[in-house]
């Protein structure tokens, strides 16, 4: 069931880049609940299986409604935005693309595979079906410099691709520029860790967001907070670059909030906690590699933020 709420955006009203100058098409307080309505990755430009990608505007990928502004929040505070809700429409796609995945040496054509979504399940074909697991790919707010299109991830966070963003995930953003300006979009019906073939199944949707604000404190990429833990997360273009810098990331946070020594971070986060990537998806030229770290909550670190 939809979540009451007093504000919708358009899937017409979108950015595909984030950038430090956005303006927002909507202005609201902490505690409200926003819902986005959000177009496929590709746009509505592939409707069957006879459309490949190699055929559609490659501009137009990956847009996300909004920016919200959230008043109050400021440079050096975070903005939380809690996904209460994601609908997606009734079918997705899959695709492979020449030239991007980990296995283009075996499977060199481009293909469109249609997935209908029903009854909390996700059906390939009339052998194959799997549970539904929706969540958003692209989710950020404002940079402080550089402009990144919505295909990028980064600081701000942007296509992070993190499966664990569906209902329930609460996403710290790092907020830089006056009003955070929050945008969300790239719903998948599912998609595994890694996403090895460049897309999970890309559908159109609707999500319900609560907004609500951390003053003074953030961390520099988006952190995750789920029932049972929270997941830090960072960006680099190759894989062990961003295991080290979500390490980094994640003992920093122990340390600062939670009173770790740097040695029992580096330790706690070998024995209790499990790094992973939200994406993977090599090769994939420009585009780079989110690494994650997911912290069971306990007593002694309960949460990202003291």
């Amino acid at each position: 069931m939809a979540v009451t709420t007093a504000h919708r955006l358009s899937r017409d009203q979108v950015i595909w880049s984030f950038g430090p100058e956005l303006e927002p098409v909507l202005e609201v307080e902490a505690g409200a609940t926003v819902t986005f309505e959000t177009n496929d990755c590709f746009t509505g430009q592939i409707t069957s299986e006879d459309d490949l990608v190699t055929g559609i505007d490659m501009s137009r990928i990956n847009s996300a409604t909004g920016p919200v502004a959230v008043k109050g929040a400021e440079p050096g505070d975070s903005l939380i935005a809690e996904i209460l809700d994601i609908r997606p429409a009734e079918w997705g796609v899959a695709t492979l693309i020449p030239g991007f995945g980990q296995l283009i040496d075996l499977v060199q054509s481009p293909l469109t595979r249609r997935f209908q979504v029903r009854d909390g399940e996700v059906r390939m074909n009339e052998r194959v079906a799997f549970p539904a697991r929706p969540m958003v790919g692209v989710v950020g707010v404002a940079t402080d410099v550089d402009t990144l299109s919505n295909g990028l991830a980064g600081r701000h966070g942007g296509n992070l691709d993190d499966r664990l963003h569906g209902k329930g995930a609460r996403i710290y953003f790092p907020v830089r520029q006056p009003g955070g300006m929050f945008a969300v979009g790239d719903m998948h019906a599912s998609m595994g860790d890694g996403e090895i073939c460049f897309t999970g199944v890309e559908i159109a949707g609707e999500v319900d967001v609560r907004f609500d604000l951390l003053k003074g404190k953030q961390a520099t990429w988006p952190v995750t907070e789920l029932a049972d833990r929270w997941v830090p997360h960072a960006t680099a273009d190759d894989y062990d670059e961003a295991l080290k810098r979500v390490s980094e990331e994640a003992a920093r946070l122990l340390v600062d909030e939670h009173g770790f020594s740097m040695e029992d971070a580096f330790i706690f986060l070998s024995v209790a906690c499990d790094a992973g990537v939200a994406q993977a998806c090599k090769p994939a030229p420009q585009f780079g590699t989110i690494g994650r770290f997911s912290i069971p909550k306990l007593g002694a670190c309960p949460r990202p933020f003291a």
